[in-house]
């Protein structure tokens, strides 16, 4: 995973990603025969890819999946938390009764 989709999660966000590039380059498949398999159009795939999605239907999901023959496991991971600051502990240790 790159390190970029590996960073924290910034606070509210989600830390869902899509592994669609890396299970694609597995395959040697590109995002257009996705498309082509699926039915699915490129700028759909492309915003899920991007991790610009917010939601995803089981339908979708389900076609990915038969397209490039994985379980549904093999298309997400998360990303950290983001921790709370260094400086944050020490100041609320510092005000501990």
């Amino acid at each position: 995973m790159a390190s970029s989709e590996a960073a924290e999660a910034p606070p509210g966000a989600h830390r869902v990603l899509i592994l669609i590039d890396e299970v694609l380059e597995e395959k040697g498949m590109t995002l257009t025969e996705l498309a082509q398999r699926t039915g699915i159009t490129i700028a759909n795939l492309s915003a899920l890819k991007n991790n610009r999605g917010k939601a995803i239907r089981f339908t979708t999901l389900t076609a990915i999946c038969d397209a490039l023959e994985v379980e549904p496991a093999r298309l997400f991971a998360l990303r950290p938390r983001r921790r709370a600051s260094r400086v944050g502990r020490r100041s609320e240790q510092r005000h501990r009764p």
